[in-house]
């Protein structure tokens, strides 16, 4: 049973002109819906978890000005957001979405957010469009239930920007392994240190990335032999995005998903998917780009 994330405040009003294509979290569960990939039992509506959650790998002080709508200036302007109680409340559901994702995936293989992998969320900052890390804090979640038995996770980013926060948050943790594979030239311009990072050159294509894809993802799981993964599938990837400088078709990119996600169905290892970025001009590649994970999902345990 597949199980995905998705609430009406994922698609938060932004001022016009806004370059993140937030339209995208309206447009997606319609499409899912109208091809039939997945049923509408499938969705759930995730809630905003206790504190002690997100807690676990935001500081107090960060959580609590971020909160009361106290950041500095360039600490919102880092956001990359305008600030509002109603955005606070989008972050904190959509962190809630992936910490449920994590409980359902453990019981059923695997389960799919509609929103977040806010990677670039750091301990005591926001940056880059992510103001909380939901995959860290529900890692952190999975780690401090022991009776859930998971003791070691895999985070594997494939998003085209380098996951920093994440990086950062887990620096000090060896029980997850981060793994990120992006442009090299690209956001953040000052990279934090991964357990593995493949910084790609400018161009990279279909053939080269699945090759390096393949031939770095089986010895990762042999070498770190995780208890769970979570998965962070950018379409940033694609030759068509404005920010991402990477050569991937629509195919590639289906094939990357269809790839991991073969490989953690094969391996029995429950799996998180968070969607991540993509910021083609044309919301369409976007949303059909997205819409192909969820197809490889329901092909391997649909």
């Amino acid at each position: 049973m597949i199980s995905l994330a998705w609430a009406p405040s994922y698609a938060h009003p932004l001022p016009a002109n806004h370059r993140f294509p937030m339209l995208k979290y309206e447009l997606l569960p319609e499409q899912l819906l109208r091809e039939g990939i997945l049923p509408e039992s499938a969705f759930f509506l995730p809630q905003p978890p206790p504190d002690e959650d997100i807690l676990r790998v935001h500081g107090a002080d960060y959580y609590q000005r971020l909160c009361a709508g106290q950041l500095t200036r360039p600490e919102e302007r880092a956001t990359g957001f305008p600030w509002s109680p109603e955005l606070i409340m989008r972050e904190t559901t959509i962190l809630g979405g992936t910490l449920e994702c994590a409980r359902r995936a453990r019981q059923h293989g695997v389960a799919l957010n509609i929103a977040g992998g806010t990677h670039h969320a750091f301990y005591n900052r926001g940056e880059g469009f992510c103001l909380l890390n939901d995959q860290a804090a529900a890692a952190a979640y999975l780690l401090a239930h022991p009776e859930l038995g998971v003791g070691r996770v895999l985070i594997v980013d494939l998003d085209v920007h380098q996951g920093n926060g994440t990086a950062s948050i887990f620096r000090h943790e060896p029980r997850v392994f981060t793994f990120s594979m992006h442009g090299a030239r690209n956001y953040p311009h000052r990279k934090e240190q991964s357990d593995l990072d493949l910084p790609l050159p400018d161009g990279t294509d279909d053939v080269a990335y699945l090759a390096l894809l393949r031939e770095t993802l089986p010895r990762l799981l042999d070498q770190h032999q995780p208890d769970f993964v979570f998965y962070l599938s950018g379409v940033d990837v694609l030759a068509t995005d404005k920010l991402g400088h990477l050569a991937l078709s629509r195919d590639g990119c289906r094939l990357r998903d269809e790839y991991v996600l073969g490989l953690c169905h094969q391996h029995q290892l429950p799996v998180v998917v968070c969607m991540g970025g993509g910021y083609s001009p044309r919301i369409a590649d976007i949303v059909d780009a997205h819409a192909n994970t969820f197809r490889a999902a329901a092909a391997l345990w649909g």
